[in-house]
């Protein structure tokens, strides 16, 4: 087949979808396929709507292929394009905008519901977010739960490296009075863009309250400045100080060293499509405090391989982070239940191979005969 696709930005992104996105092209070249892809300027969402009355928006869209594949983030500089194409169109779900709790969301709604009333098909990484999109009138039939696999790292990690790292962290015995004393702290990685729907407020403020002695690794970009400098703020007044460290953006290499050195991945997002970050700590032997909302609770079990905890509810955290850090036994056996889920997940070769039968049903289904339009 020949296959496209459009997405705002630069296919070498680092985010969890642009991962996912990038993924998937390799695996349609790799099983014969030709991928061209349409890299779109970035849109804040006013200007992504007003793309829609350029022609020349529209003209760079119009290529030679049999099925265009559409990351949903581009949804508002697409939603009306999409009727003058000459090729079937599947769009690529990672979370709906409509999902998140913002205060704009009917109309995020009302727009994402026209775009997907357009689209031929649609993959989607969760079965979450298969209900969020058939909430919004799209036919289950026409689409597809191909989630990402987690392998980023794929680290050798064994029962013993499991088991040491779980006694490094000591016991609540060995508590003194004044958060943790001497006991060794629990060692916490966050890792995300750090923007309001990843919850990082939730969780310093969880720490917070936590009895345990805490360290937490702040690993992510900066994406929302006001955001940061909130966390920032909320850091200093709780006197955490010492006990936030706030890396940047690390290296594939120096990320995974952070995961290593930890003890619990905890990313409390508002809301989370899929959550790739907590299958990627899995494959260190990580459990996760992880947010109910979306899909998380597909692959963190509460109380198994994880703590799932509501959205802005940081003295669930905190029951969390003082639950992890009290019990170095029960913290091993979750490490050992999240590497082993992390070992049956699915590839991204069997993920791909969902995403090329839906890919050719639809072009059989559509009789696509697409060329470029003069």
């Amino acid at each position: 087949m020949r296959v496209g696709l459009a997405l705002y930005g630069s296919l070498d992104e680092q985010s969890g979808g642009f991962r996912y996105d990038r993924k998937l092209v390799e695996g349609l070249r790799r099983a014969g396929d030709t991928v061209e892809v349409v890299e779109l300027p970035w849109r804040a969402y006013p200007r992504g709507l007003l793309d829609n009355a350029l022609p020349r928006f529209r003209d760079r869209l119009r290529v030679d292929v049999d099925v265009m594949l559409q990351d949903e983030l581009a949804h508002p500089s697409l939603l009306l394009a999409n009727r003058d194409l000459p090729y079937p169109v599947v769009s690529i779900v990672h979370h709906l905008r409509a999902s998140e709790p913002r205060r704009l969301s009917p109309l995020y709604r009302a727009v994402e519901r026209r775009y997907l009333a357009a689209v031929d098909g649609v993959v989607c990484n969760s079965a979450a977010t298969r209900d969020a999109v058939a909430a919004l009138g799209v036919d289950p039939e026409a689409t597809v739960v191909a989630p990402p696999a987690g392998d980023r790292f794929d680290p050798a990690i064994d029962d013993a490296e499991i088991a040491a790292r779980a006694a490094s962290r000591g016991g609540d015995e060995r508590d003194g009075d004044e958060r943790g004393g001497d006991a060794a702290p629990l060692r916490v990685a966050f890792v995300g863009n750090l923007a309001p729907r990843k919850g990082l407020d939730t969780l310093v403020e969880g720490m917070a309250r936590a009895d345990a002695r805490v360290d937490l690794t702040v690993v992510g970009r900066p994406v929302d400045e006001a955001h940061v400098a909130g966390v920032r703020r909320l850091v200093r007044e709780r006197g955490l100080g010492d006990r936030v460290r706030f890396a940047g953006r690390l290296s594939d290499d120096a990320l995974a060293d952070a995961l290593r050195e930890s003890h619990v991945l905890a990313v409390p997002s508002r809301y989370e499509g899929f959550g790739i970050v907590y299958l990627e700590g899995m494959s260190f032997g990580l459990p996760a405090i992880a947010s109910r909302a979306g899909g998380a609770s597909e692959t963190v079990t509460d109380g198994e391989t994880g703590v799932l905890v509501d959205p802005d509810d940081p003295d669930a955290v905190a029951r969390a982070l003082d639950e992890f850090a009290a019990d170095p036994d029960r913290l091993a056996e979750m490490s050992r239940a999240a590497r082993r889920r992390y070992e049956r997940h699915p590839s991204w070769a069997e993920s791909t191979a969902l995403v090329r039968r839906l890919l050719a049903e639809v072009v059989a289904d559509t009789g696509s005969e697409a060329g470029v339009v003069a």
